[in-house]
């Protein structure tokens, strides 16, 4: 897809499957805003990209700071076409008679209300600008349950409400909302699963997970219209039939 002249804002663009994205969406064309605590990560990255980024340093479980990241995307490149709510945390994990509530709070406050300040941020601003694409970064954990992931689980189910709540109430005005379930991918987050020893997925080979690359591929192939079946839906990168429409087999 040819995505010049688009904006796109990434959450957790620091590394793994924002990264990516990052790369992928800035050699479509588009201008890119790379959101992240991480401030040095994405400073680096947007030096990497060149005038097409910029790095805006954001805590997305704050909501003032992720609607001033909207802000200073704006400022930046004058729209916010595509927002893509990839951050999202694991650590600690525990099971639930052992888990510290603190710890158990935090993940929810990044995986499932960063994904609601994302959208909050954005949906007024593609709204008023007539339209906008907003993908969330989901998982299989969001329909089962998997030992120690109480969390983690309980957040991508949530996410994924959010995802067909944006499309229930805003697709008659121009929004796209689509959640993305990309399988096990080769990231830190699977070295510390694999560290944690616990549940048949610490204990997949690492040749099992895909590159985080498929994933970025699989965002920009989802800004298009083929997608457009998936509207409030998931995408299902374990899927044979979504790997060749994107071109990865």
């Amino acid at each position: 897809m040819d995505m010049t002249g688009k904006t796109v804002m990434i959450t957790g663009a620091s590394r793994g499957i924002g990264a990516a994205a990052a790369r992928v969406f800035a050699d479509s064309g588009a201008n890119v805003a790379l959101v992240a605590r991480g401030g040095d990560a994405i400073a680096d990255l947007a030096g990497e990209l060149g005038e097409k980024a910029v790095a805006i340093p954001c805590d997305v479980s704050r909501y003032w700071e992720m609607a001033q990241a909207v802000q200073n995307c704006i400022t930046a490149f004058g729209r916010v076409d595509v927002l893509i709510n990839n951050a999202g945390v694991i650590e600690p994990i525990a099971h639930l008679s052992d888990a510290d509530p603190d710890a158990w709070g935090q993940v929810i406050d990044i995986n499932l209300k960063g994904v609601f300040h994302g959208m909050r941020a954005a949906l007024p601003e593609m709204i008023e600008a007539g339209g906008g694409t907003i993908l969330t970064i989901g998982s299989g954990a969001a329909h089962g349950p998997v030992e120690a992931w109480s969390h983690y689980c309980s957040s991508k189910a949530g996410a994924l409400m959010l995802t067909r709540m944006a499309d229930k109430e805003a697709r008659d005005r121009g929004i796209r909302a689509i959640s993305l379930s990309p399988g096990t991918v080769a990231t830190e987050m699977q070295r510390e699963i694999k560290a944690s020893g616990v549940n048949p997925v610490s204990q997949l080979d690492w040749e099992a997970h895909i590159p985080p690359e498929w994933v970025a591929k699989t965002l920009l192939w989802m800004c298009g219209a083929e997608a457009d079946a998936w509207l409030g839906a998931e995408v299902s990168l374990r899927d044979e039939e979504i790997r060749q429409k994107v071109g990865l087999t």
